[in-house]
């Protein structure tokens, strides 16, 4: 399923949540991360696991940043 069958492009409210939802999403897997490495974690798998969602949560929002975005004529 891809985000963007989540939502009714046109609904920019629903889009503006969502990509609120994500940025927070987003700084809690990192600060996870960094909590993680901080405590000397040796779990190197989880952390990469964890990068990877980061990832695809990075990927969401500039997904949606771009549908907010008008595009602009030059």
């Amino acid at each position: 399923m891809h985000i963007s069958d989540e939502f009714d492009i046109d609904d920019t409210e629903a889009l503006q949540a969502r990509l609120t939802q994500l940025k927070t999403e987003h700084r809690r897997i990192d600060q996870e991360i960094q909590a993680l490495i901080d405590m000397g974690a040796r779990d190197m798998l989880k952390i990469r696991r964890m990068k990877k969602a980061k990832l695809s949560v990075k990927d969401q929002i500039a997904f949606l940043e771009n549908l907010l975005t008008p595009d602009i004529i030059a």
